[in-house]
């Protein structure tokens, strides 16, 4: 069984692959200080709970925490008895190499979906994440990435709003009701929301200028199917892009030893 572990600023999530389907996913916040042993005992105890009983023999990690992947390397090591594939590393290798400027390290989160996104969809692809950050990666007709657009994630941008300014509350982002707020929250809402409408309808449509030629928008991540209620914004959504990734690169390194 492989083992799927896709670390980010904020959350990590687990996924077990059985070869056809994820038979189980957890997430927890994203903790540097985090032992393996404390992984194991938690990924232990959920298992155990799930009642499922399976063999992990591969582990393979994306991170855009560096910090933390000392101690996902010792948990495969120590617990699987298997070293782990890392995305980014020089002993993983992707079905399509980055064509970025030259000495550009590209995330791991970013290569990932773009090998996710390509072996779903083909290429000439934007892939919309909704993270920590929001990230706009195109995905060339061979499935390479090419660049793409890093802004701040929509939860980031409530919290500055919030932090910056003493008087405006901590709201959680929703589809308000009606454009024009009647109250503060309404109009935070309104603001964080219509305004990430206009940014990634924007900046979709700049990208397809530019590329200059027809392409599909996925869009992933915790906050997508949010984003989804507004018609035309993505053509279509993958709540696992990240994961899929994963066992698509994984299955590469495979076939390519």
């Amino acid at each position: 069984m492989l083992l799927c572990i896709d670390c980010g600023n904020t959350n990590t999530v687990f996924s077990v692959w059985d070869g056809q389907d994820f038979i189980a996913t957890w997430r927890t916040s994203t903790e540097h200080q985090r032992t393996a042993d404390q992984y194991f005992v938690w990924l232990s105890t959920l298992m155990a709970h799930q009642k499922i009983n399976v063999e992990i023999d591969q582990v393979i990690i994306s991170s855009t925490v560096p910090r933390v992947v000392f101690n996902l390397r010792v948990l495969a090591d120590r617990y699987f008895n298997c070293r782990p594939l890392v995305v980014g590393k020089p002993e993983c290798v992707l079905p399509q190499q980055p064509r970025v400027d030259a000495g550009t390290t590209v995330g791991p989160d970013r290569l990932v979906n773009s090998a996710g996104a390509f072996s779903r969809h083909g290429g000439n692809l934007i892939v919309v994440d909704f993270g920590t950050a929001t990230t706009f990666d195109v995905v060339a007709e061979d499935g390479a990435y090419v660049g793409g657009v890093i802004a701040p994630g929509v939860n980031l941008s409530l919290e500055a709003l919030h932090r910056a300014a003493a008087a405006l509350p901590h709201v959680d982002i929703s589809r308000p009701q009606a454009v024009i707020g009647t109250n503060t929250v309404a109009c935070m809402q309104s603001g964080v929301f219509w305004g990430y409408v206009g940014l990634i309808k924007e900046i979709c449509a700049r990208i397809r200028d530019e590329y200059d030629a027809p392409m599909k928008i996925i869009g992933t991540g915790g906050l997508a199917r949010l984003f989804e209620q507004v018609d035309n914004l993505f053509d279509v959504i993958e709540d696992d892009l990240t994961m899929h990734g994963l066992t698509v690169i994984n299955d590469y390194n495979k076939e390519t030893k």
